[in-house]
């Protein structure tokens, strides 16, 4: 058995070969060199981020960036915040203007790398965070639970100014329900940070249906953060739709299926411990390869469009709504410039029928996540007395 390392990724990520076949050993391909390998035509190097777009009334780009594993991948490495910095830099430079932490990244320690890396163009985009687990404001210790009780979420978006070294969060989440707190008094808590100039807009994750038509009622909400893409089409059965009833912006994220929709991932592949994929079922050895099916679609469609399978997730998913911002992560510089790529990448009426079909062919088996996670989703919190 091997584990998924970060050299790894980017060898398969950069090669068509079969999705399902074993991989040789490759040295780490540069963006170009690997096209050429690929037979590809797109320069990756040159890519930007193409056109904008708005979460009900806030102005994003197309395509935004996760920052979640800039202080540690799925791997448990640590990245160099140098580097981290770079690729955040870079990736404005390209086009982006929407980057994506959270208090729970770290904890806290995502935000510092993000405030970092775009002080010197603070203005110029927006950022995002995310409150509601139980973590200690002090020492960024998690605790057990949930805690959006309203004193703490005040306290809590102070020291995400700190760490992002600004003042006002633009888009501030509550990254799951507290089912203690009812959601109407989260809502009230937002509405007195928003007469403070501290945050301008605020959106939910993972939540259910009824609490995002109480959380909507009670203050506008700009967007949704669920996971959504190829791998996982869940929201579209009824969290999109109620979306669009609302007119309230969507943010996948995992929009790659943790690397699964890139190629980064084989039938023999197993993954060291502490990363999450090690207990999602979808990317057990038993199912793997009947998921791979999807993987070699993408390869397919790849190599129409001569672009690499992410390149494809990702435009797939641009193509859906055009109030839909994907919000991919990575740590590495040529992944981003990848992703930054996909936006330049379109899909005729007759070729997303196309591929929409295809899709609803390939059943997907395994969980996404764990049950003691994926609950949350579920979760409604009580109505207030």
């Amino acid at each position: 058995m091997k584990e998924l390392t970060n050299e790894t990724k980017n060898i398969r990520r950069r090669t068509f070969l079969a999705a399902v076949g074993g991989l040789a050993a490759l040295p780490l391909l540069s963006p170009t060199t690997a096209q050429a390998a690929a037979g590809s035509s797109v320069s990756y190097p040159s890519a930007i981020v193409k056109g904008r777009r708005k979460l009900a009334s806030l102005e994003v780009s197309s395509l935004g960036i996760g920052v979640q594993n800039m202080s540690r991948t799925y791997q448990t490495s640590v990245p160099t915040r140098a580097e981290m910095h770079n690729i955040i830099r870079e990736a404005f430079n390209r086009g982006v203007t929407f980057f994506d932490a959270a208090e729970a990244y770290g904890p806290h320690e995502v935000e510092r790398i993000l405030g970092e890396g775009i002080a010197p163009f603070r203005d110029k985009v927006v950022i995002t965070s995310k409150f509601g687990w139980n973590i200690d404001l002090d020492t960024g210790v998690r605790r057990t639970g949930l805690n959006s009780r309203p004193e703490h979420i005040r306290r809590v978006v102070d020291g995400m100014l700190k760490r992002l070294k600004t003042d006002r969060i633009d888009l501030l989440y509550q990254h799951r329900v507290d089912p203690q707190v009812p959601i109407e008094d989260v809502a009230g808590a937002i509405k007195d940070l928003k007469a403070q100039g501290k945050v301008l807009h605020w959106g939910l994750c993972e939540m259910g249906l009824k609490t995002l038509r109480r959380a909507h009622a009670e203050l506008p909400v700009t967007a949704v953060q669920n996971e959504y893409s190829m791998l996982w089409r869940g929201p579209e059965k009824q969290v999109i739709p109620l979306c669009k009833e609302l007119g309230i912006g969507f943010v996948p994220w995992s929009p790659l299926g943790v690397g699964f929709l890139t190629g980064a991932i084989d039938a023999q592949t197993r993954f060291a411990d502490g990363d999450i994929r090690k207990i999602e079922t979808r990317f057990s050895a038993e199912n793997l390869p009947d998921n791979l099916k999807l993987v070699a679609l993408l390869h397919h469609w790849a190599q129409r469009k001569q672009c690499a399978p992410g390149q494809i997730a990702l435009a797939w998913l641009l193509a859906q709504h055009p109030w839909i911002v994907p919000i991919p992560g990575t740590t590495q510089m040529a992944h981003m410039i990848e992703n930054v790529g996909s936006t330049s990448i379109e899909f005729s009426s007759s070729e997303l029928s196309e591929l929409h079909t295809s899709l609803g062919a390939i059943e997907i088996r395994g969980a996404r996540l764990p049950d003691a996670v994926q609950a949350f989703s579920d979760v409604e919190a009580p109505l207030r007395d």
